[in-house]
């Protein structure tokens, strides 16, 4: 693994895209600025101040891509939620890759893929983690977030959290790529805040509902209503 840390860049996503053929695999790039920080969804990440983490995994685990690929960001949330744990925190996963703290999110993540024409290249896997965000700023976030710094009413020391997260992240990385979304799928519905509740889904604009009834081997979500079941491989629980 290598740590390559930027003072400030439009995305570290972006960048790792930009540079995914000179990048080593396993290469993790972190910054203090995000200018240009993006979520899922194409929504904005607002950068939270310099002692945060912003960081993307570079990843080529093969020359082509496989479906087990798509559920990384799935991974990663546990991976977070592990890592939080060590903090003495208890989180929960809110479908797919969202990871909250009492009900408010101290995390995004995104997954993108890099293409050169048809050819597969590798996936920028980044996450953002709100660690010192102060309790003003988390309150002029349109959306319930928290900081981990908050929580714990202490200062977080950021290089210590990235190195307990990117060692968490590696630790099972080879054995998720052979076994998928089944090797963590217990630890996540342990973890899952909706299930067995009524939720509506935004799925690219439709909006499905009903009771969340179970995640599927891979990492689908299924909901339940009059006694029908829909699985969802997509979407964003409103």
């Amino acid at each position: 693994m290598e740590l390559i840390f930027l003072e400030e860049v439009g995305s570290t996503n972006a960048y790792v895209k930009q540079h995914m053929s000179e990048l080593s695999d396993s290469a993790v790039i972190y910054t203090s600025h995000q200018t240009d920080g993006r979520g899922r969804l194409s929504r904005k990440w607002i950068d939270t101040g310099e002692n945060n983490i912003y960081m993307t995994f570079c990843l080529k685990p093969s020359c082509e891509f496989q479906e087990i690929y798509s559920n990384l960001t799935q991974y990663l949330s546990v991976v977070l939620c592990k890592t939080l744990e060590k903090y003495g925190v208890d989180s929960k996963i809110k479908w797919p890759n969202d990871v909250l703290v009492d009900g408010k999110k101290i995390a995004g993540i995104l997954s993108e893929t890099s293409m050169q024409g048809s050819s597969f290249k590798g996936i920028a896997l980044g996450i953002g983690v709100n660690l010192n965000t102060s309790q003003a700023l988390l309150d002029s976030i349109d959306k319930p977030a928290t900081s981990l710094a908050v929580i714990l009413n202490k200062e977080i020391d950021r290089e210590k959290f990235l190195k307990t997260l990117t060692d968490e992240f590696f630790l099972n990385y080879n054995r998720f790529l052979n076994t998928g979304f089944a090797m963590i799928r217990d630890f996540y519905l342990n973890h899952a805040s909706f299930l067995n509740t009524d939720i509506s889904v935004n799925v690219l604009g439709k909006i499905e509902s009903g009771c969340a009834v179970d995640i599927t081997q891979d990492g689908a979500l299924v909901l339940e209503k009059d006694n029908i079941k829909n699985t969802l491989l997509i979407g964003d629980i409103l």
